[in-house]
């Protein structure tokens, strides 16, 4: 890509998966790249700067919550964008840590966007990371024809080993038809954050992305980290030679959106600009929708592993089915999904061995 000088950049957890690797894309075209991260050690077992954060990354150790730290990067520092990752996940973690994430993702966006009212500075352009949770389970369409929102499932319908809602299917979410409607305390701040920052965005004239991203994997993700996605957690088991759990009856849908194609619909955002005026909300996934068992098959016969086993186990709060149609995205952005969950998978085992053997 070839664009003139992003100016100032500040990116929030910017030294965690997603930000590191954008930093690679992306740092060295900014006058200054300043990334504000707590080094949290849940995705930071050592509180070091990490390896693949780009050199020329300048590294603030400090939380988004805190109001000094702000006070003391924006002293020296405006940013003419703010590419917000800063954010606790985990949609099963949220439901017994939910101070925790209303904290960091709720109170954490509003704590910057005072920081940026004390100092009378309005940023350009804010990009956010978004999230598909928003949607919860988004749309189903009865053998009727008749589309509804069934909400969530309920503790005793999934005891009962009722996992799909009856006589329907689902569809795949679309940010400008499908109703957020979240089914865990995750998504609720995800969603929180996009009210929070469309309503400060279009009252100082600056402008919004918001990029609500499927399930991202790859190289550079947490291997100690219990809540960073089954990909990697299915991966090392399938490396012991055990037999991969998969929950429910194996059907789980999830739409698994590889690294490199996260990394560069965020850089496409940072150089072509605002799409248009107020908000624009954009899908970015694979556009293909994999089923758990699925994709624990692939990363099973990757290895030679045992088949994966079905357990019948579920998680109070799980969406049953997740995938999204991306064909606004392509219509409206210079980017397009380039890898494929294969060849993301045999990846994503490659760079594993190698951190294991180093």
């Amino acid at each position: 890509m070839s664009a003139p000088t992003l100016g100032n950049v500040l990116v929030t957890g910017g030294a965690g998966f997603i930000g590191s690797a954008l930093s690679q894309r992306l740092a060295v075209r900014a006058s200054r790249w300043v990334v504000l991260d707590n080094l949290h050690p849940q995705v930071h077992p050592t509180a070091v700067r990490p390896a693949s954060l780009h050199e020329s990354a300048e590294l603030v150790v400090g939380d988004v919550t805190d109001p000094a730290a702000w006070s003391a990067l924006l002293a020296d520092f405006r940013p003419d964008v703010v590419v917000h990752l800063a954010a606790e996940t985990g949609t099963a973690q949220s439901l017994h840590y939910a101070t925790r994430h209303a904290e960091v993702n709720v109170v954490g966006t509003t704590t910057m966007l005072d920081a940026f009212g004390s100092m009378n500075h309005v940023p350009r352009q804010f990009v956010l990371s978004g999230s598909r949770a928003v949607y919860g389970e988004g749309s189903w369409k009865k053998s009727s024809g008749e589309l509804f929102s069934p909400g969530q499932r309920t503790h005793a319908q999934l005891q009962e080993a009722h996992w799909d809602f009856p006589d329907a299917v689902p569809l795949p979410s679309q940010a400008l038809t499908t109703w957020p409607s979240p089914t865990s305390v995750y998504g609720a701040t995800k969603l929180a954050q996009e009210h929070i920052l469309t309503a400060w965005t279009g009252s100082h004239d600056s402008a919004l992305t918001v990029l609500r991203f499927q399930n991202v994997y790859g190289p550079g993700q947490s291997l100690t980290n219990p809540y960073t996605g089954i990909v990697s957690l299915f991966s090392q088991l399938a490396m012991r030679g055990e037999s991969i759990p998969v929950y429910e009856d194996g059907l789980i849908t999830r739409d698994f959106v590889y690294i490199d194609d996260v990394a560069d619909s965020l850089a496409t955002v940072l150089v072509t600009g605002p799409t248009g005026d107020g908000p624009s909300t954009f899908d970015v996934g694979s556009g293909i929708g994999t089923t758990i068992l699925e994709l624990a098959s692939l990363i099973a016969d990757f290895h030679g592993a045992p088949q994966p086993h079905i357990t019948g186990a579920f998680r109070d709060g799980d969406v049953r089915h997740a995938s999204t149609d991306i064909g606004r995205t392509l219509e409206n952005l210079d980017w397009a999904p380039q890898w494929s969950v294969e060849r993301g998978i045999s990846a994503l085992q490659s760079w594993i061995a190698e951190q294991q053997n180093s």
